[in-house]
């Protein structure tokens, strides 16, 4: 049977799973951490817990996790799994995002994932909120309306990326390869060289010949024969 990709989890997190994905991937809530969670499956649910259910504690440090981890962000993946989203919040909120992080190019077209008028943060009393305190600077002339007194941004809501780097496997090698699907095979192959390139892809959500380029290069540089293809 042929590889098939696919970029869209199964399931969503939720719940208790969303919770430990969450500290897995270094937001500080009072948890277990699901160990080496997917970091843009965690972020994309996060963004739903915030928007769909008013959680403004996980949406505030969701915010707060990207300003400090931004950059290890996979931009491609996290595109498409949110122009893949049918609520309008949730994609107003990643365009959002995509223009407060406008510096760093990866995002454009995550900016585009929603063309519509702006959405209010709060249920009621948005307007009336920045009306009295301004707009949160983060999100000013975005596609989200949000007052400035909303989303609480604390330092100590998130792990330092020194912190995460040691708890994280696909994070430090997103560091040292840079955020990408290599780098997350890359990480699950040093838990398990034993996997075949086309697990390795749907691990990652990868496709299968970035999997079989990264599992042999992994296998030279361990001192390991390359496979073929058919055993891979």
């Amino acid at each position: 049977m042929g590889f098939t990709r696919h970029i869209v989890p199964a399931t969503l997190l939720q719940g208790d799973e969303l919770t430990a994905a969450m500290v897995g991937i270094g937001m500080n809530f009072g948890a277990a951490p699901r160990p080496d969670a997917n970091i843009e499956d965690t972020l994309l649910a996060s963004s739903i817990e915030g928007l769909e259910r008013d959680d403004l504690r996980v949406l505030a440090i969701l915010v707060s996790w990207i300003g400090v981890h931004g950059s290890t962000i996979n931009a491609d993946r996290l595109t498409a799994l949110v122009d893949a989203q049918p609520s309008a919040r949730v994609r107003a909120f990643w365009s959002a995002i995509a223009k407060w992080r406008s510096k760093d190019r990866r995002f454009v077209r995550l900016a585009k994932v929603y063309r519509g008028p702006r959405v209010d943060l709060l249920p009621v009393g948005t307007g009336f909120q920045i009306e009295r305190a301004g707009e949160d600077p983060r999100f000013a002339g975005s596609a989200l309306r949000v007052p400035a007194n909303a989303l609480r941004d604390r330092v100590g809501d998130v792990l330092t990326p020194r912190e995460l780097v040691r708890k994280h496997r696909a994070y430090r090698c997103r560091v040292m390869l840079g955020p990408s699907y290599r780098a997350d095979m890359w990480a699950e192959l040093e838990a398990d060289p034993n996997l075949t390139a086309a697990e390795l892809a749907r691990r990652t959500y990868g496709s299968f010949a970035t999997a079989w380029q990264a599992k042999q290069d992994f296998l030279l540089l361990a001192g390991q024969a390359t496979p073929s293809p058919e055993t891979a």
